[in-house]
């Protein structure tokens, strides 16, 4: 397992006040020392490429987004950029593929530690403090190395409208999102299932405010794997958001930091069964800082050991899963006969 990280993500600024603050960078760094003190690999990122980042963003965004290179500008109302962003946001990008790269090579789990986080990034448009959707342009650059499935997990406690959008039509991305609705951007509806080729390759699990672990425990057991598994992923990529935490300021959930590593642990399973063991994980959200620091050091920890062949189901809870589960299984169902 390994980690990628550097300490240019501190340089993108954002206004006093702003959730998205270099603080988080701080902790990211913070947890990255601990890592490379208990003898873990560190890796550095590389900028992404033109080539790369239009794959999934028009050349004209990228272009906007370069020509705030050396200045401060608003990009909309919570998203800005400073004089250092959009080459800090290439590492980000750059940063997720070599995570990829690494997963893909050598056939196990890697994770970025990045900011600014992207799901929320369209082709076309900056949103959600996202200027690039990293994960996004990961997924496409290892369809180009030849993959024919790459699936696409996201449990931000923010639906991935953007990561959604640019696959909505192709078969070859399956997306899933767990997530709290309705919340911010107001996308992720259980009916949003995709379009053309690819419909039924996008599964929405919208969550009420206050899941918890036992919640996304069942979610994850009777929706997520059941589909990932059927799927068949050569790779599984990991929007990992830690805004569903009990402690976040912009969230509404009650995930634990225990819930988030069992979380985690799922979906390493999922990738030991499915691919290999290929998995590459990118950070999203998550804007307390201490529950941040918790959640990426058991995050470091699960993906460093093996995963586990089982696990005790998570007790608790369960009301707000079981009201989603039979609608998820009438949306989806017709596309995963027999799965569902």
């Amino acid at each position: 397992m390994v980690l990628i990280g550097s300490d240019r993500f501190i340089e993108h600024q954002t206004p006093e006040g702003h959730p998205e603050q270099p603080a988080r960078a701080r902790v990211m760094q913070e947890v990255s020392r601990r890592w490379v003190e208990r003898g873990g690999a560190l890796r550095p990122p590389r900028p992404a490429t033109r080539a790369e980042l239009v794959q999934v963003h028009t050349p004209a965004y990228v272009d906007q987004i370069a020509a705030t290179a050396g200045r401060g500008v608003r990009l909309d109302p919570d998203t800005y950029a400073s004089a250092e962003s959009y080459d800090v946001a290439l590492h980000a990008v750059g940063a997720t593929i070599v995570a990829v790269e690494h997963a893909l090579a050598e056939c196990t789990s890697a994770i970025a530690f990045v900011r600014p986080p992207g799901h929320h990034a369209e082709q076309d448009r900056a949103m959600g403090f996202c200027l690039f959707n990293n994960v996004a342009v990961a997924a496409a650059s290892a369809r180009a190395t030849g993959l024919d499935r790459v699936a696409v997990l996201d449990y931000d406690v923010h639906h991935g409208n953007g990561t959604q959008w640019m696959f909505y039509d192709d078969p070859s991305v399956l997306y899933v999102s767990l997530h709290q609705y309705r919340f911010y951007p107001g996308t992720g509806a259980l009916t949003d299932v995709g379009r053309g080729d690819g419909i039924g390759c996008t599964l929405n699990v919208p969550l009420e405010a206050g899941a918890g672990d036992a919640d996304y425990d069942r979610a994850m057991r009777e929706l997520v794997g059941p589909v990932v598994t059927a799927f068949a992923p050569e790779l599984i990529l990991l929007s990992a958001g830690y805004d569903a935490h009990g402690r976040d300021p912009l969230g509404g959930m009650r995930l634990s930091t225990e819930g988030y590593a069992a979380m985690t642990a799922h979906v390493q399973r999922l990738a030991a069964s499915c691919c290999d063991g290929r998995l590459a994980a990118v950070t999203e959200g998550g804007y307390d800082l201490r529950a941040l620091d918790a959640c990426l050091e058991s995050t470091l920890t699960q993906l460093a050991e093996d995963p586990p062949t089982s696990a005790t189901s998570v007790t608790g809870d369960t009301s707000r899963i079981d009201r989603v589960i039979p609608a998820v299984r009438r949306a989806l169902g017709p596309y995963w006969p027999g799965v569902l």
